[in-house]
């Protein structure tokens, strides 16, 4: 186990001192930013709505149970009983983290935005892919950016983004396959 946190250790540095540049500076704390992302949220659900109404307010709804699902078991279960502290929070790492947003106060594991993101994308590209094959791949991407950004701005480990996509893959995955049943209800 000490050798696999050691791993982690190195590859946060990597990532959040060795990839350090003026572009990523600017770019990526905007991409971690959840009202950076309000367009695109906004952008989803109005389509949603203008192309099948009543569904697709069922869909909104479902898309946000996916993420209280992902955020209340990442945020409130996982965080609280694993305890692992933020790089930017531990005093033996906090003089050499280049921290560039608010470090914030709660646990590090697992990354509760890598958790959401993956979550959201996976079951919105699941959901949506009738009508859009490519937005799979699209989305997995942006997700992937949003995480690594935890790890660059310095407020997250590899580990805790990693855990948290397989986490937030795995909730909605388990929502995509449950949709079509709960549609079928809804009738």
């Amino acid at each position: 186990m000490n050798e696999l946190l050691q791993f982690d250790q190195n590859l946060f540095f990597i990532i959040n001192r060795g990839w350090a540049n003026p572009v990523f500076d600017l770019i990526l704390p905007w991409f971690r930013n959840m009202y950076f992302w309000a367009p695109l949220y906004l952008f989803m659900a109005a389509w949603l709505v203008v192309n099948f109404g009543k569904k697709g307010w069922i869909t909104i709804g479902w898309i946000l149970l996916t993420f209280a699902l992902t955020d209340m078991i990442s945020s409130s279960l996982i965080k609280p009983w694993v305890e692992r502290v933020r790089p930017c929070n531990d005093p033996l790492l906090i003089d050499y983290v280049r921290l560039l947003v608010r470090c914030g106060g709660g646990f590090s594991f697992t990354s509760s935005h890598a958790t959401n993101h993956f979550g959201f994308a996976i079951i919105s590209a699941s959901i949506m892919r009738p009508y859009f094959r490519w937005m799979l791949p699209i989305m997995l991407v942006w997700a992937a950016v949003v995480s690594i950004s935890q790890v660059y701005v310095g407020v997250h480990y590899p580990l805790d983004i990693t855990a948290g996509a397989v986490l937030g893959s795995s909730i909605a995955l388990i929502m995509a396959y449950l949709y079509p049943k709960f549609l079928k209800l809804e009738k």
